[in-house]
């Protein structure tokens, strides 16, 4: 909306809704007799109510792209957050480092498990009418995980402030979609992006203050005034909307996914914790790769699959699910194990932690403005493609960690991470409904989101089981032949765990130097092993985007308009 429509007086407006009730009385009779013609007629009918309103206040769309940033920035934020708040949550609640890894992938795996079901309710139902009821729920479940007085159901609610998660996540860039068209929605998602930049930045040393402040507890309690505000607009402001073709949801297809994904994640965490040839880790594997297939026929032979694997045809989208998995299973995931790292090794409080971190969220916010701008004149693929690259060389960076090395080394790889970060997240946001109509964003956007959530679930818990051995055998290796030779299972379960300090105080004299030498160094070894994984993977990434991302697969409303 320009400055002169805003300035246009009463007469201006009467007449322009006069003008939209004779269109919407043509359209109206045009759709009788016709397939949708209940949809299209309502739809009508709301424009024509919609322009008989004297405008007041902004315009409707940038109000969604407020509550829709206001919700999506509480996501990351509580994602941010949690990860400088481990160390005081494992010393409160006595919780083991599957106990941790639970604590994020409890919410990773239900908002994963449920962001494609979420869309498809949202595209029959209402998108923001899913978008107000998952904020609300999440409200909730941060106001149980904020009461929580043990880990069991710390990480329960966790669970449960996935599902309202989820019902935001797969409403988000379906909402921006409908709302925006042209170079508006340029803007918008460099909006967008910007917010997942501010909300990186934000969490660690938000996070940082109130858990070394107040307490841990206030990072989910920080949620609710923020939840009301996204709440308050959605109801008030934001325009409703649907898919016209939307089915029932797909509950066969939830069921099977939401099985299988449980079972991978459980199983991986499980192989941290014993081998990988523990009866029970085979056993659900071998149930989520079945569980898997079943979900790939009912997607096949539904009439309403929630995962429309025609999609799939289009390389773009293809390529925009490796980048939404692959972004939050490599640094996404890594950046858990460093937090541990500052903290536990380092020995550095929360708030330390943040501010050490902010040079990865720093660089991330001022690379994904710049992205966001560029977005409008550079093809999507040349900048997820340079920017997973440019991951794949922080984290090089970042590799190398020395027993004795100080958090300044560190830095290079945070910088140049975070610049790689930014690059890819905004014109990702654009990718992930930019090669669909309108209509199917619901489901486009859910799906990227599910991709995005899988990656941190299955990515946490393999850097997990991979670190978890590594310790272990480091430690083994190192305390052979020593009076702690027996003891060196404990010691590992105890160094992953955070409680390294504890076991060096507990220990005889005589090992004392010994076993504070081996338990860092394999800490560190682990943490570079694991790292340099995480930068196989970006470098991947980068491979596979620049193949199969191409403009023209962007249909005209949802494209970018750049590389012309």
């Amino acid at each position: 909306m320009t400055e002169n429509d805003e300035g246009r007086g009463g007469h201006g407006q009467h007449a322009a809704g006069q003008h939209a009730k004779a269109e919407a009385d043509e359209r109206l009779e045009s759709t009788v007799g016709r397939p949708g013609a209940h949809e299209a007629a309502a739809d009508a009918k709301d424009s024509a109510e919609g322009a008989r309103r004297p405008s007041s206040g902004r315009d409707p769309k940038w109000w969604t792209l407020a509550a829709v940033c206001l919700g999506v920035f509480i996501l990351l934020l509580d994602i941010t957050i949690v990860n400088v708040a481990l160390a005081d949550i494992q010393s409160e609640l006595d919780a083991s480092l599957s106990d941790l890894q639970w604590v994020i992938d409890a919410y990773a795996l239900s908002l994963a498990a449920l962001l494609l079901t979420a869309g498809s309710l949202a595209d029959l139902f209402g998108r923001r009418k899913v978008f107000v009821i998952g904020t609300l729920l999440f409200m909730v479940g941060s106001i149980a995980c904020g009461a929580a007085q043990d880990i069991f159901f710390l990480q329960l609610a966790r669970a449960f402030q996935g599902i309202g998660g989820a019902a935001m996540f797969s409403t988000a860039l379906a909402l921006i979609a409908s709302a925006f068209q042209g170079r508006d929605r340029g803007v918008a998602f460099g909006a967008f992006g910007a917010t997942t930049g501010v909300a990186v930045a934000v969490g660690p040393v938000l996070g940082g203050v109130l858990t070394s402040g107040i307490s841990w507890r206030w990072i989910f309690f920080v949620n609710i005034p923020i939840c009301l505000a996204a709440v308050a607009i959605a109801v008030w402001r934001v325009k409703e909307s649907h898919d016209p073709r939307a089915g029932r949801p797909d509950w066969a297809g939830f069921v099977s996914f939401s099985l299988a994904l449980a079972a991978l994640v459980y199983g991986l965490i499980r192989a941290g914790q014993t081998e990988w040839g523990d009866g029970r880790v085979i056993a659900c594997l071998v149930a989520a790769a079945v569980l898997l297939a079943v979900f790939v026929l009912v997607q096949l032979r539904g009439a309403h699959p929630m995962f429309d694997l025609g999609l799939l045809r289009k390389p773009t989208f293809t390529g925009g699910l490796v980048a939404a998995f692959a972004v939050s299973a490599s640094i996404f995931s890594l950046l858990t194990y460093l937090v541990i790292y500052v903290q536990n090794v380092l020995g550095y409080s929360a708030v330390g932690a943040g501010v050490r971190f902010l040079f990865l969220s720093g660089a991330s916010f001022v690379a994904a403005a710049i992205a966001g701008r560029l977005t409008e004149h550079v093809p999507a693929k040349w900048l997820i493609a340079p920017g997973f690259t440019v991951l794949g060389v922080g984290l090089l960076l970042v590799h190398g960690i020395h027993p004795d090395s100080s958090w300044t080394h560190l830095i290079p790889g945070l910088l140049v991470s975070g610049v790689g970060i930014g690059m890819i997240n905004t014109p990702l946001a654009s990718t992930a409904v930019g090669v669909v109509p309108v209509d199917r964003s619901g489901m486009a956007s859910g799906i990227n989101s599910t991709f995005r959530q899988v990656g941190i679930a299955t990515g946490i818990a393999v850097l997990g089981t991979i670190f978890a051995h590594q310790v272990a055998d480091g430690i083994r290796s190192g305390l052979a032949g020593t009076p702690a030779a027996d003891q060196s299972d404990r010691i590992a379960e105890a160094v992953t765990g955070g409680q390294t300090q504890a076991v060096i105080a507990s220990a005889p004299a005589g090992v004392r130097e010994q076993l504070a030498a081996v338990a860092t160094s394999s800490f560190v070894d682990a943490l570079n092993h694991i790292t340099l994984i995480a930068m196989v993977l970006a470098f991947a990434a980068a491979v596979v985007c620049f193949l199969t991302i191409r403009q023209q697969d962007f249909v005209q409303q949802g494209g970018p308009p750049a590389g012309h």
